[in-house]
């Protein structure tokens, strides 16, 4: 059993190289195919595999400014020989699933969101793009629309991270999709007795997470919040906060793991298309007060594990904080939220992967096959 993994583009940690490490868990001998690779930003668990790239890795500043390639990518895929393989597993929020397979390799597609500039959010990223960009975007994207869902037909079996991506599929591609979250490491998070009087932010500082909202709720009730990431909307969130909003900045996993523990509560603004900051909160036994949309559908459960709010508003997120804080200090369990959060696991998650590539690849289980992945099928 040849197995390969394919990922648009290898240059830094996030969510979507999260499902890859997994998936190099699982397929130990599983040969890794991608645009640009950048060794030292990624794990040593995706660093034991032998990774293949496309020409763009050779093009001027590809580990950098690797999107200024994505006209280039599809043509860039189409040319990576993965003729040998037997089971093929792309990873898609940029150009990945269009690889060109034989008929009978079996090509399964982990979708972490339909390429959001491309369909959903275009309009949000052309108005936030450069001069040049705006101009040529509207060509670019047309042709590059045509193929995404051109190269969606080269796919067996799509998974998507939550139910909201499962409908942006459907809409985007006319394909049903399994859903099967990412892995969340449950076990990095500790909870603690209590809490401190603060609210958490975990996010990138980009337009479409929404940190705009919690800042201005912030600012009216004077409470207080921390947020901790970074990007391009920070020195702007900055000068819009009032003194009771404390920036941290990018920060350690040590340090979030520790903020996580002490918060009163997360605060989830944005609309995602899974979200794992919310499981990480609920892992270290803390409660999330999200828009009631997208993903965090998917992991927040009203009254239960959190608060939803809606509209989407500065005012709609702070009657939630009202709502939270009429509620007694044990209505949230600390021990419940963490047991919750374990549906997440990396292991849950690798569970139900293998058991979708042992229905669709029923040769997979026979004898001598069997050993390819490890601990991955029905419990």
């Amino acid at each position: 059993m040849k197995i390969a993994l394919v990922h648009y583009w290898l240059v830094g940690m996030r969510g979507g190289e999260k499902v890859l490490e997994a998936l190099c868990e699982m397929f130990p001998e599983a040969d890794i195919y991608t645009h640009v690779y950048s060794p030292q930003d990624v794990s040593a668990t995706i660093r034991k595999h032998q990774v293949f790239t496309s020409f763009i890795q050779k093009l001027p500043f590809a580990k950098s400014a690797y999107q200024k390639y994505l006209p280039f990518m599809p043509f860039a895929l189409e040319q990576l020989d993965l003729s040998r393989y037997d089971l093929v597993i792309s990873s898609e929020s940029g150009p990945a699933k269009g690889v060109i397979l034989n008929p009978e390799t079996l090509h399964i597609c982990y979708c972490h969101t339909p390429m959001r500039y491309l369909w959903d959010m275009y309009h949000e990223y052309r108005r936030h793009a450069g001069l040049m960009t705006r101009f040529f975007m509207p060509l670019i994207t047309h042709w590059l629309r045509l193929w995404d869902v051109a190269s969606a037909n080269r796919v067996d079996v799509f998974v998507a991270n939550s139910r909201y991506v499962a409908s942006r599929i459907q809409k985007n591609y006319r394909r049903e999709a399994v859903v099967i979250p990412p892995p969340v490491d449950t076990l990095n998070f500790r909870t603690s007795q209590g809490h401190e009087d603060f609210y958490l932010i975990v996010s990138q500082l980009v337009p479409y997470k929404r940190v705009d909202i919690a800042v201005e709720a912030f600012n009216e009730t004077g409470k207080r919040l921390v947020i901790i990431g970074s990007g391009s909307e920070e020195q702007a969130l900055k000068k819009q906060a009032g003194s009771n909003v404390e920036f941290l900045s990018s920060q350690p996993d040590e340090v979030l793991v520790d903020y996580y523990s002490r918060c009163r509560a997360l605060v989830f603004p944005g609309k995602e298309d899974f979200g794992i900051v919310p499981v990480e909160a609920m892992a270290s036994g803390k409660p999330v007060i999200a828009y009631g949309f997208g993903g965090a559908l998917d992991t927040v459960i009203d009254g239960e594990t959190g608060l939803l709010f809606e509209p989407q508003t500065p005012q709609g997120l702070m009657d939630a904080i009202s709502r939270f804080e009429s509620l007694s200090d044990d209505h949230f369990s600390g021990d419940s939220l963490q047991q919750y959060a374990s549906r997440f696991s990396i292991q849950e998650v690798k569970d139900k992967i293998g058991q979708l590539v042992q229905e669709n690849l029923p040769e997979y289980t026979q004898p001598g096959h069997n050993d390819s992945f490890q601990g991955t099928g029905p419990r």
